[in-house]
């Protein structure tokens, strides 16, 4: 199969890096819409090749669409004239608006697809070859999916070394909001509130390993999640209340000074232990 990547990132530049190691892979082509982009993906070797958008439409037997999610959503309205066995797979962060807004005309050729990893690291460069291997790839609405591109998407992942769950749309962006988006939420909010608090030398000085693990989130790309914060809002917004729930009460009980009462809600936290 020839492989077409849209987005030379991290997600797509490790994917790049893990499909040219398959045998059952003839080639991997590149697109990025910035130029540096592309020059750095062959440097690296990430892909065997850059082509543009049209020539990617033309060639490839499979396209990912490893880009920011509201670009998904443009780009999919410029493929509505792809072959009917080319598969499209989608690897954004948020699925229900995506899939909304799939053209008709190539909804039974699109893969929703959601890989559970990343770092805080974005471009070329930030790319590694074993990024996605052992991580959870979800894939949604698959039964409006024809049968060749869902048995394409899993050959690829399972060969990738993902583990695969099938799910609702709208459950994956419930999840994904409490489980993915909220935390980075937090971290921003965090990062800010300490940045106005603190000067630089006193937040090098002092932070520890506490700081550093919470704020590391806050380093990704604000362009990829002002768009997931966008297309997720109504699930996000939610949980921000749920969780500013959870800050109220600890203000409470340290303001009334029940220490007995906060030590059971942290020893309720505590459980996260036992699975992960």
């Amino acid at each position: 199969m020839k492989i077409g990547i849209i987005g030379l990132g991290l997600i797509g530049g490790s994917l790049g890096l893990c499909l040219r190691d398959m045998k059952l892979i003839t080639s991997v082509s590149g697109y990025d819409i910035s130029k540096e982009n592309e020059k750095l993906a062959l440097e690296l070797g990430l892909v065997d090749e850059i082509l543009s958008f049209n020539q990617m439409k033309e060639k490839c037997d499979m396209i990912f669409l490893a880009i920011p999610v509201e670009a998904i959503i443009s780009t999919l309205q410029n493929l509505k004239d792809i072959d009917k066995n080319t598969t499209i797979v989608d690897l954004g962060s948020t699925k229900a608006k995506i899939l909304d807004e799939c053209p008709a005309e190539i909804r039974q050729n699109l893969v929703a697809a959601h890989p559970m990893s990343g770092t805080e690291n974005s471009g070329p460069s930030a790319a590694f070859k074993e990024l996605l291997k052992g991580a959870v790839v979800v894939i949604c609405d698959d039964e409006k999916t024809d049968n060749l591109h869902i048995k394409r998407a899993v050959e690829l992942f399972s060969y990738a070394g993902m583990k695969i769950v099938f799910m609702d749309a709208k459950r994956h962006d419930h999840h994904a909001a409490l489980i993915s988006h909220l935390p980075h939420a937090i971290s921003f909010a965090m990062v800010n509130s300490v940045l106005r608090e603190e000067n630089r030398k006193n937040i090098i000085n002092l932070s520890g390993g506490s700081f550093s693990d919470v704020s590391r989130i806050a380093k990704s790309s604000p362009e990829m999640w002002t768009d997931i914060f966008k297309q997720n809002k109504v699930n996000l917004l939610a949980s921000i209340s749920a969780f500013k729930n959870e800050l109220d009460s600890c203000t409470n009980m340290m303001e009334n000074e029940e220490w007995e009462k906060l030590k059971e809600w942290m020893y309720d936290a505590r459980v996260i232990r036992e699975f992960l």
